[in-house]
């Protein structure tokens, strides 16, 4: 059977929130995350149905019941709204959007911000409830109503289910029998899959067909009509550029004020974008462990290149010999490396993977396991959403299978040539394969021809979503300015670069569009 590169890391703000959220409870530092709120009146503006098709009109013309939300505080207030299962066919079935709205702070908002932290099939809506400052920053949240939703598939929306916690367990953290890259390990691989695959069938109420970006941008059009919105202002993190050009290709005229943060390449096949991002972990790694060897408690020791073929040593120890933690699981190579991968999302984060390497060399896997439950959303045990599941579903049904096998052996060496860390443990039986339907996603490069402009911003060592695609992005669209901040970490704004953030709230509050490209150093 062939190898081919696929996984492919979470891409959103979700696990960098959660993360910097774990290194306040660990180190005590101060982060602020929940403003002051406002307390209007629980009311909405009148739909917007205007150019809608009469089929949809039901769907646009619903009045939102807007009510307290479960766990969040003054100022936030919650709803239901009601879309077609499928776009193409509204009459066949319907499904329901779980949304949230943080009350503009200063009074009358400039209109709904909508917002997407990435995933795909990270939550909107609890990351908006619990971390809406970090999501948007303190200016937007006192000149908009934000608003953070479900998308179709993930969290309180008609979501995917799959597995329960035990076999959720079993699927990402059991180590599988055979040598890595035999025969027999690979059919294990492939097996797990496809169990996999078919609990998402079983227990899915027959949505997954219908779990694509492509509706899930349908589905956000339909929140800016009964939202009250002529236009669509929307702030999408990582995966959620994807779904916010979507949006723009789709509803062109729609478009009011869109900044794509951490940006995908529309037009990438499924191994392109898993070949780009193991080489973009290995970049990070590599500034991690040269940050690393100056301090002190750094277990590794040397240059960065001694210092890496150490960690690579490290990973083929406990691929080879995997080390039991307190619950029984075993930390072993593909663990590891997604602990690594979690802990690399956030510069913040460094400290913590420092420990986790420490630990790991004197036989004790806590803090390795912390950073890849962190990455899974799994507490005690416990798995907080469906995240994992709805990552499936979306890359499943918008990827379809084109490359050969000589792409894939291609891909395979390079990156074995140029991520001689991570490279063998990013291989295995693409896990879409035995997904119950075919993709319906398209590969290709997004215009949005005669759309308002969209800002593009790009992080030049971002691991999880290269610079190299925001520049592609933002060269495709035909509206596209590109922001680029130079530094480390998964996205751009709201952390801690003036010239970022400022071009950024300069737009979304003013409408003040850069007159060419910026450069943040």
């Amino acid at each position: 059977m062939s190898s081919s590169v696929t996984r492919r890391a979470r891409r959103g703000i979700a696990a960098v929130a959660a993360l910097v959220v774990a290194s306040v409870a660990l180190t005590g530092c101060l982060y602020a995350m929940i403003p002051e709120t406002s307390s209007r009146p629980t009311t909405s503006l009148a739909p917007d149905t205007d150019g809608i098709p009469a089929e949809l009109l039901p769907f646009y013309e619903q009045e939102l019941e807007w009510s307290s939300c479960e766990g969040a505080g003054g100022g936030f207030d919650c709803t239901t709204v009601t879309a077609p299962l499928d776009w193409q066919d509204p009459g066949a079935g319907e499904i329901e959007l779980a949304v949230i709205r943080h009350q503009a702070t200063g009074g009358a908002p400039l209109g709904s911000l909508l917002t997407n932290p990435g995933g795909p099939g990270a939550s909107g809506y609890d990351i908006v409830r619990d971390a809406v400052t970090f999501v948007v920053g303190q200016d937007l949240a006192a000149a908009y109503d934000v608003i953070g939703f479900d998308p179709r598939g993930v969290g309180r929306s008609t979501a995917v289910a799959c597995l329960d916690a035990p076999e959720m367990d079993a699927y990402l953290f059991d180590i599988r029998p055979g040598t890595r890259g035999s025969e027999e390990w690979e059919q294990a691989s492939l097996a797990e899959h496809a169990e996999f695959a078919e609990a998402c069938e079983a227990n899915s109420d027959g949505i997954l067909e219908y779990i694509t970006t492509d509706n899930a941008a349908r589905d956000m059009d339909l929140l800016r009509g009964v939202l009250g919105d002529a236009k669509l202002n929307y702030l999408g993190y990582s995966y959620g550029t994807f779904l916010g050009a979507t949006y723009a290709q789709l509803f062109p005229e729609r478009v009011g004020r869109l900044v794509l943060d951490g940006a995908i390449d529309p037009s990438t096949s499924n191994l392109q974008v898993s070949t780009t991002q193991a080489l973009g972990f290995e970049s990070a790694l590599r500034a991690y462990m040269a940050d690393c060897l100056t301090q002190q408690e750094c277990p590794f020791r040397g240059t960065v290149d001694e210092g890496m073929a150490d960690l690579g040593v490290l990973l083929a120890s406990v691929d080879r010999s995997p080390i039991e933690a307190v619950d029984g699981r075993m930390l072993g190579a593909d663990s590891l490396t997604t602990a690594i991968v979690s802990a690399l999302y956030a510069q913040e984060s460094w400290p913590l993977l420092t420990q986790a390497f420490t630990q790991v060399l004197e036989g004790d896997p806590e803090i390795a396991f912390y950073l890849a439950d962190s990455y899974y959303g799994r507490t005690e045990g416990v798995y907080a959403d469906n995240s994992t599941e709805a990552f499936r579903a979306y890359n499943c049904m918008d990827y379809p299978a084109t490359d050969t096998p000589e792409d894939v052996a291609a891909a395979n060496a390079l990156l074995a040539r140029e991520a001689p860390t991570i490279a063998p443990y990013w291989e295995g039986p693409n896990p879409c394969e035995v997904w119950p339907y075919p993709a319906t996603g398209v590969r290709e490069p997004i215009a949005a021809e005669g759309a308002a402009p969209i800002l593009v911003i790009g992080t030049t060592n971002d691991p999880a979503t290269p610079y190299e695609w925001a520049v592609a992005l933002a060269d495709q669209l035909s509206s596209g300015v590109l922001i680029t901040r130079v530094g480390e970490g998964h996205t751009g704004f709201n952390k801690g670069n003036a010239c970022v953030d400022s071009a950024v709230v300069s737009y979304l509050i003013d409408g003040t569009v850069p007159a060419d490209d910026v450069r943040c150093e």
